[in-house]
């Protein structure tokens, strides 16, 4: 004979808890942890940024004196310049190029799960590889360049990787190599769970295909494609290894970001001080991203709520 506890009309009895306690556990604890490892670590940054700290952490009050050296320096300067331009563009090329592809994949087309799957390939290959490759592909001497210049065209000129007016844009190109495939796939569902019986009605009305996802289609992306910018622009403001391995923020310092200068003063440096002050920065400019991003998907949730 067996005994259920009934704890009342629409409560799980205290067996179904029981139960159900390995599944609380194994997704509630690292979740736990990770967020007092985040909070701990962020809490023991911003200390360090105010204190005199070099190769090892010290007690002491500099107050704004570590911020206002990073914000003086020549390599923060041209980091946060490059941040600006890299992030402006990756985004928006990344966004248009997964847009295509996804629209492109729409069509169902023949071969559409190997397009998929190539195009969807890059994020499973690390940025340092990603890094390493495209320093080959866009090295003068054994890349693209010379590649061209062996089948004749000796005038052709494509260094940009030693330029260091155009070496901020090779890493523009790896990043959306790697990252438009994500786009597209957000994309893609995106387009896939449109209303049909929408599509239809502008067919019946005498529209066109380019009308139809003007006006029709690309309007009910709008959710997806706020999500696809604040990923990418996450991606922009902490890119590090992608850098490091493609340009190792050359020529000279002309590729430098934010997480680079970070790197530089902590470990190369040794102004632990100064180096906490630069991450700080970075997750003001990372909270300045997300915070409205937090707002507006919370003011989403609220109107469809009491809709």
């Amino acid at each position: 004979m067996s005994f259920a506890v009934s704890t009342g009309p629409g409560r799980p009895a205290a067996s179904d808890m029981v139960h159900r306690l390995p599944e609380v556990l194994m997704i509630w604890v690292p979740l736990l942890l990770s967020a007092a490892h985040l909070v701990a670590f962020s809490i023991w940054t911003i200390w360090i940024s105010f204190t005199p700290s070099t190769l090892v952490p010290v007690t002491g009050w500099v107050g704004l004196r570590n911020y206002n050296a990073v914000l003086a320096s020549r390599n923060w300067q041209i980091a946060f310049d490059n941040l600006l331009l890299f992030g402006v563009a990756f985004v928006l090329l990344s966004l248009v190029t997964g847009l295509l592809l996804a629209i492109l994949l729409d069509q169902r087309i023949r071969g559409e799960n190997v397009l998929r799957s190539i195009f969807l390939y890059p994020l499973a290959v690390s940025f340092v590889v990603t890094g390493t490759v495209w320093s080959w592909l866009l090295n003068p001497g054994l890349g693209i360049q010379k590649l061209v210049h062996d089948l004749g065209w000796t005038t052709f000129r494509f260094d940009w990787l030693i330029d260091r007016d155009m070496a901020i844009w090779t890493i523009v190109i790896a990043a959306i190599w790697q990252s438009s495939g994500f786009a597209m796939a957000l994309f893609l569902a995106g387009l896939r769970s449109v209303d049909a019986d929408l599509v239809k009605a502008a067919q019946i009305d005498g529209a066109g295909p380019l009308r139809i996802y003007r006006r029709v289609i690309l309007p009910t992306l709008w959710p997806i494609t706020i999500t696809v910018i604040v990923i990418q622009l996450q991606f922009a403001i902490s890119t590090f290894d992608l850098v490091r391995a493609l340009t190792n923020g050359g020529p000279g310092i002309a590729t430098q970001l934010p997480a680079l200068v970070v790197y530089d003063l902590m470990f190369q440096r040794s102004l632990l001080g100064r180096g906490a002050a630069a991450a700080v920065l970075m997750l003001l400019i990372l909270l300045a991203v997300l915070l409205p991003y937090a707002a507006w998907r919370y003011i989403q949730r609220r109107r469809t709520n009491h809709a």
